[in-house]
């Protein structure tokens, strides 16, 4: 007989709760799916956190252990890990990555999906210029 403890309900709420909103609204979102255990993964941490402070006000950057998230795994169809998904600012999935992931990569991704935002902003009805007039 499976017991299920009111310990174990807060830790599964409390595991709920540190999840990043994933994609984030009205904003670039990078997530990168893995495990705390993973190599690749482990190799990737410094070029994450190198990128969340070179980019905090364009993209959100999040990281979820699929592992320790099974339910995580399963929402976004994780098969190998890591696996990068890169959604645009109005939350769509444009791009998606199996395997470790360079720097360089990462950025080229990023840089585009916040040059299709900066276009969409610029052709948004609600961005008046009032410079020709």
């Amino acid at each position: 007989m499976f017991v299920y403890t009111a310990q174990q309900q807060s830790q599964q709420q409390s595991l709920r709760e540190s999840l990043p909103e994933v994609p984030a609204p009205d904003m670039v979102t990078f997530v990168n799916l893995g495990a705390d255990s993973c190599l690749p993964c482990q190799m990737m941490e410094p070029v994450l956190e190198e990128l969340k402070e070179k980019y905090k006000d364009q993209v959100k950057i999040a990281f979820i252990d699929v592992w320790k998230h099974t339910d995580q795994g399963q929402r976004f169809r994780i098969t190998t890990i890591p696996t990068q998904i890169f959604y645009d600012h109005q939350g769509n999935e444009m791009f998606r990555h199996q395997g470790y992931m360079d720097r360089e990569s990462i950025i080229d991704v990023l840089e585009e999906l916040i040059e299709k935002q900066g276009l969409a902003l610029e052709d948004s009805p609600l961005n008046l210029s009032f410079a020709n007039h």
